[in-house]
């Protein structure tokens, strides 16, 4: 390891709460055998890390680090700075290769399980948010060529769970998209990479915000249609009378409590409701007293949780990503001394696309 310094920083939360992040010094680790050892150079936050480090994040069995000291954060790109010994006669990774890391490091292929989501970076094992990590091989991917360190770091979460809320339900290989209907809802990252990526596979797009600035910037990425829920508080009907009551195709659902009804209400008969986030609350809506398998039978409506994606539908994307030259969008870059302010700005709501910390300056 010529020229790797003996320590290491790190961000660490005992997940109670933003303002008390803190950073420390460690050990540089050493990496085993399949392992290597990465230079973090950019990290891009998530909903969900906010979450974390307020010890929010409690609706997964598989979660069981809560009140631990962690390291926040499961989205990197970064460099191989050294490798372990290899039981493969070609190991996968060389020093100085561009890598990601992968969400959930032991989900491959096919549905999530247990197991595999208790492999989650940032929770329940400690994330990204540090100067150096060992990775496993198998939890790490090539970074394309032409996408910056952070627009890079953004698609871990982001861009797989866009890519799996737009294809996962089709078999490996099948880009759908080409004359069907998304709805998005909000202007976070998950939406505007399901924005970049409907767009490039031909759909339509209509985007809801509180915001007519963040509606206008949506549009200019092509976005076909914006709805303020704020000026339209049915935004359902607008849907509808949008597509002349076909509805939505796809709906990203990342409100939870306040706007799963009106999701029902405005897809499309046969279609897929993405159950991404619940930005809006966990508890039912007071007063809606129709059952969801009433809701689900009106339209004969998917509706599928999403958790990410496994590593070779992530890679799948990326070659969509490299076919169409689609460049992740970056609200705003913060220095890694300047970490918490990064959460607390995201948790604020005000971003655009992506919040990204540069680990690495330079």
């Amino acid at each position: 390891m010529h020229g790797i310094n003996d320590t290491i920083k790190q961000w660490e939360t005992a997940q109670d709460g933003l303002e008390n992040l803190r950073m420390r010094e460690a050990g540089m680790p050493a990496p085993g055998k399949d392992e290597v050892l990465v230079e973090v150079h950019t990290v891009s936050l998530n909903y969900r890390d906010t979450e974390v480090v307020m010890g929010l994040y409690t609706h997964h069995k598989s979660f069981n680090s809560a009140n631990s000291i962690i390291v926040p954060c499961s989205d990197m790109c970064g460099v191989v700075v050294s490798v372990g010994p290899s039981s493969s006669p070609k190991p996968p990774f060389t020093i100085g290769d561009r890598v990601l890391s992968t969400f959930a490091q032991k989900h491959l292929t096919g549905q999530i399980n247990a197991e595999m989501l208790a492999s989650s970076l940032g929770g329940p094992n400690s994330g990204v948010l540090t100067t150096h990590r060992v990775f496993p091989v198998y939890g790490l991917v090539n970074v394309p060529r032409y996408l910056t360190d952070d627009e890079a770091c953004t698609l871990p979460i982001a861009g797989v769970t866009a890519w799996m809320s737009i294809n996962g339900m089709r078999q490996s290989g099948g880009v759908g998209g080409k004359g069907e209907i998304v709805l998005l809802q909000g202007t976070g990252g998950v939406s505007i990479a399901g924005l970049q990526i409907a767009k490039a596979a031909g759909a339509r797009v209509i985007i809801t915000s509180s915001s007519d600035d963040k509606l206008q910037k949506a549009k200019s990425l092509g976005a076909d249609d914006g709805i303020n829920y704020r000026k339209t508080p049915n935004w359902e009907e607008e849907v509808l009378k949008l597509t002349d009551d076909h509805g939505a195709d796809i709906i990203f659902e990342l409100g939870g409590a306040l706007t799963l009804r009106k999701s029902f209400d405005a897809i499309a008969f046969g279609g897929l409701i993405n159950c991404i986030g619940y930005l809006s609350g966990k508890e039912d809506a007071a007063g809606d007293r129709i059952h969801t398998n009433v809701l689900a039978l009106r339209r004969n409506v998917t509706l599928k949780g999403i958790i990410n994606g496994p590593k070779d539908r992530f890679e799948e994307m990326l070659r969509f990503y490299v076919q169409h030259e689609i460049r992740p969008v970056v609200d705003r870059v913060f220095r890694f001394e300047d970490s918490k302010e990064a959460f607390q700005y995201l948790y604020s709501g005000e971003h655009f696309g992506k919040v990204v910390i540069a680990v690495k300056l330079g």
